[in-house]
């Protein structure tokens, strides 16, 4: 077996062991190197040091008292049993009663927002958030205190409970949470469940429990805790016994979790499906010692699933046919108003996989001309006549500065096409790009591969795979 096509297969081979869905920039620093061009995240600049790592996705969850939260909690916390999960209950943050206020124990109110320390929470939110641990205190019921010699610690975690009667009472912490479930049970079966848990877990007797649900919990559940219902993003009627609502909610935490963070950021930009084959391409196409001919191939799959993905976010209509064997079948019809425009030259390389996925396509091309990252002259377009009644592929397969992209789309809605007809297909992106397409035209639809790092100071993608026209066309020498 020749030597080149042995290291191939290693590489394949390699990448199919543990992965991360993004490149960690003290990984690269740390990586010894004997050129500039084996090592060019030197060349990053001190900006890109600063980027925000993954941050926690942290779920409130409110309802009243005895409500089933903690069971809606523990029954999601099961089937995130994949992921890092950390409940923190508001509980813990009561504030701890004065010896006076001890005196008057059976006339304070437990159900009051004055009664948590909520700047002690938001501090611990805030933390977790940023990806610190924390110290919980531990709230003693029977004395009404903070235990002064013990704590639980808090690591930072994919997933963060937060739960409590009035986690949505103040802004500050709701607007931390990203998402806010309200647990719906009714009043009958939550008083009974409070008498069961406070003489059974916290010492007290019948009579004092309904006491103190008459005079305050009842009223500060119609004052705070109802009206604070409306904040929510999903209410769960029967608590824990509805086993859908939770399955629902489960299955959004798994797809919020595996998005990059830019895609939480704009609903409009998608990151095809990670595997093995995929990450292996790319660690074959980014590598600078792979030759032409396999650095064409292994692009030309990585396009032609691009492509494929970025087809299936086009409209669609139903269609039924007949099988051979005389069966109906009901199905879709394509898009048949569709073109594709490359940007030149790079985007040229992708135009063989839309034509191998979209029979008899019209395809134009837009050349812009780039004076480092300043100039953004556009030198000649040749485009569709009926564009303007196509939804358009356009094609360039590195997204860096977003400059370009962004004059060729302006290019294309003065012609007439459609912000929300326009779908941009590129093979990796750097999150400076994708902030500047999205945020001016948030209707586009971006479809990409992999979301590298940054941008160095010479405007280049990192990690990156260098001039793709170049390694693409042979031109590199």
């Amino acid at each position: 077996m020749p030597e080149e096509t042995k290291s191939i297969d290693y590489a394949m081979e390699a990448a199919s062991g543990p992965h991360f869905s993004g490149l960690r920039l003290d990984v690269l620093r740390s990586s010894p190197s004997s050129s500039p061009r084996s090592n060019p995240v030197q060349a990053i600049s001190s900006s890109t040091t600063s980027l925000p790592t993954s941050q926690p996705f942290i779920i409130g969850v409110s309802g009243g008292t005895a409500s089933g939260k903690t069971t809606v909690c523990d029954m999601i916390i099961q089937q995130l049993h994949d992921h890092r999960v950390v409940l923190v209950n508001q509980d813990s943050f009561y504030r701890g009663l004065t010896p006076e206020e001890s005196k008057l124990v059976h006339e304070y109110n437990f159900d009051h927002p004055d009664a948590f320390d909520t700047e002690q929470l938001l501090e611990c939110v805030e933390k977790l958030k940023l990806g610190q641990s924390v110290h919980v205190p531990i709230y003693d019921f029977k004395i009404h205190r903070k235990s002064e010699d013990s704590f639980r610690q808090v690591n930072v975690s994919d997933v963060i409970i937060l739960e409590g009667i009035l986690v949505f009472h103040d802004q500050r912490v709701r607007n931390l949470m990203n998402m806010k479930i309200f647990v719906d049970t009714d009043a009958d079966v939550r008083l009974a469940r409070r008498i069961r848990r406070d003489t059974v877990e916290r010492g007290r007797d019948v009579n004092s429990v309904l006491e103190q649900y008459a005079k305050f919990v009842k009223p500060a559940f119609d004052d705070f805790i109802l009206p604070s219902k409306k904040y929510a993003d999903v209410i769960i009627p029967r608590g824990g016994d509805n086993h859908v609502a939770i399955d629902l909610i489960v299955q959004h935490i798994h797809t919020k979790l595996g998005q990059h963070e830019l895609c939480k950021i704009y609903p409009n930009v998608y990151v095809i499906q990670s595997t093995f084959q995929i990450r292996g391409m790319h660690t074959l196409i980014r590598d600078h010692e792979i030759s032409t001919t396999d650095f064409v191939f292994y692009s030309d799959r990585l396009i032609r699933l691009v492509v494929e993905h970025g087809l299936g976010h086009l409209p669609f209509t139903e269609k039924q046919v007949v099988t051979p064997t005389g069966s109906v079948y009901t199905g879709v019809d394509f898009c048949k108003k569709l073109c594709g425009v490359s940007i030149v030259r790079s985007g040229e390389s992708m135009e063989n996989a839309v034509r191998a996925c979209c029979k008899g396509i019209k395809i134009g091309k837009i050349l812009i001309h780039r004076d480092g990252d300043n100039g953004k002259q556009l030198i000649y377009e040749k485009l569709p006549k009926d564009i303007s009644e196509r939804h358009v592929l356009l094609l360039d397969p590195v997204l860096a500065t977003g400059n370009s992209a962004n004059q060729a789309i302006e290019l294309l809605i003065q012609k007439g096409v459609p912000e929300s007809h326009i779908i941009f297909l590129n093979l990796i992106s750097a999150p400076e790009g994708i902030h500047c397409v999205s945020k001016r035209f948030p209707a586009l639809k971006i479809v990409t591969s992999e979301i590298d790092v940054a941008l160095n100071e010479e405007f280049r993608v990192i990690p990156g795979m260098g001039e793709f026209g170049d390694r693409y066309f042979g031109t590199d020498d």
